[in-house]
Formats: structure tokens, sequence, C-alpha cells
């Protein structure tokens, strides 16, 4: 009876272990933060650049915002899970991100309207912040 009863506690506990949430989508920025608009209307000969802010549970930057610039001039803040779609012209710009701790990081991003233009923001191990392309 005893071995019957432990062997069901183990069973039961473990059927509460802890499974991996699913993928969440992207949160847009809301409108109000939105510094510079002109970026984040579609037009005649532009090109969508989607820039995601990658999701995080840790404590230390989860709450950060992420000031995004392009080309120099600061369009809006990315709180963590959201992403916001800028419409640039074909060729080359500067992204860049930065925090109230971090120098502004930027990557040279060609936007081509032959690709999916994705960039990515995210936090080292030691909380600095990164951006990179997502080559998809």
């Amino acid at each position: 009876m005893l071995i019957a009863f432990t062997t069901l506690t183990v069973l039961t506990i473990g059927g509460c272990a802890e499974t991996a949430a699913p993928p969440v989508p992207f949160r847009p920025v809301p409108a109000e933060r939105i510094v510079l608009p002109g970026y984040t209307q579609p037009g005649e000969g532009r090109v969508a650049v989607d820039v995601r802010r990658e999701r995080t549970n840790d404590l230390v930057v989860k709450f950060r915002d992420a000031p995004l610039y392009v080309d120099g001039e600061r369009v809006t803040d990315l709180m963590n899970g959201e992403h916001v779609v800028l419409y640039l012209r074909a060729g080359v710009h500067r992204i860049g991100a930065t925090t109230q701790f971090d120098p502004v990081v930027e990557i040279r991003f060609v936007v081509d309207p032959r690709y999916t233009n994705i960039a990515n923001v995210s936090f080292d191990t030691g909380h600095r912040i990164l951006i990179r392309r997502v080559a998809h």
C-alpha cells in the first residue's frame, strides 16, 4: 500500500512540472510613445523594417526602456516584448538602441525590398544592450 501511494504521489507531482510557455507575439509599441511618427507610416518607395525587443525574465533589464534610433534620430522607446515597424527607403541606414546605462549601439542596416527586414534588440549576459539583423 505504501509503495502504491508513493508511486501515485510521484506521478502526480511529476505531472505538475513546469512546461515551456508557448511563444507569445510581440506587442506593438503604443502610438503615444512614437516620437517621430513619419518613420512608422507606410509610403511610396518605403520598405517595412520590423524592430523587435526580445522578451526576458531578467529583472535587471526587463523594465528598462530602450530608446530606438534611425539615422541618429530617436523614433520611440521599446519595452520588453514590443516591436515597431519602421518604413524606410531602400538603402543603408543606421539603426541603434540604448538604455540609460549604455551608449547608443548602432548597426549598419541595408534595407532591401527583396528581403524580410528584421532587427532584434536584446541584452547580453552582462546586461548590455545589443542590436543585430535577423536573417529570415
